[in-house]
């Protein structure tokens, strides 16, 4: 008998240890927000981008990005210079990035053919990058404020948690999934689903270094399953803590772009 309730008391006490160690929803989040864009107080890494269509025709494009938290978790700046092809060439992508539900992000493109900045609208920021399968909103992050996050598994490896839009009329997904490492709270595949609960794009984490202490992704995939088209992100020269000046990421710097842009 007494053995009957040491089973039971040590089934207890592991459940109870159990629910501890399993942090609340919004701590995993806030987390696995900061793991993906807020390594280090600023960062830099040159990117080649692949795209490849249904038929298995491939373009690419390689370009630097630059990145500058103004608050750890909260507003963001990020500038995009474009190196090839020659068709995007000195093209700059400049996002000015506000947490502050009641703010949009600011978002500007440089197209030197024209020589002319264009102003990227808030209801445009979920429209294909440059051509690719990955979006405006996908270089800089979503606002965490946006959706309402439920942790629906907990598996050995990973939390998954279920987003849902506060908005659902201005986004095209009905919600998206994002499995979440546990040990280093990369979110390592986010599953998108239509207004009709069918799954119909994925983002997949398929290469993480260790990076200056900091878990990196260093390649990603996105793979459109309604158009059978694909995008693989490769990230080199992954640089955190770089003290890059505020002036940068201003709009003076979109026609001229300094030199830790170019380099």
């Amino acid at each position: 008998m007494k053995s009957v309730w040491k089973a039971v008391l040590f089934l207890g006490l592991a459940s109870v240890v159990g629910a501890a160690e399993k942090p609340d929803v919004q701590t995993i989040v806030n987390k696995a927000n900061v793991v993906a864009y807020y390594q280090g107080k600023d960062g830099k890494a040159t990117v080649k981008m692949t795209i490849t269509n249904k038929q298995g025709q491939k373009r690419t494009r390689e370009f630097n990005i630059l990145r500058k938290d103004v608050k750890d978790g909260g507003d963001q700046k990020y500038f995009v210079y474009f190196q090839r092809p020659a068709d995007v060439r000195k093209m700059v992508y400049l996002v000015d990035k506000h947490t502050d539900k009641d703010r949009d992000d600011d978002r500007w493109l440089y197209m030197p053919g024209l020589d002319l900045v264009k102003r990227i609208a808030a209801s445009d920021k979920r429209t294909s990058f440059v051509g690719s399968d990955f979006l405006y909103e996908d270089i800089s992050g979503r606002s965490l404020d946006d959706d309402t996050h439920e942790l629906i598994q907990t598996t050995d490896k990973v939390f998954v948690v279920k987003n849902v839009p506060k908005q659902p009329d201005t986004v095209e997904f009905g919600y998206y999934n994002v499995s979440i490492d546990r040990k280093t709270y990369v979110p390592v595949k986010m599953e998108f689903y239509d207004k009709n609960g069918k799954l119909y794009k994925t983002i997949e984490s398929t290469k993480i270094e260790e990076i200056q202490g900091f878990p990196t992704v260093v390649k990603s995939v996105v793979s459109n399953l309604q158009t059978g088209s694909k995008t693989e992100m490769e990230f080199g020269k992954v640089k955190y803590d770089i003290n890059l000046k505020d002036s940068i990421f201003t709009e003076r710097y979109l026609r001229r772009p300094p030199r830790e842009a170019i380099r």
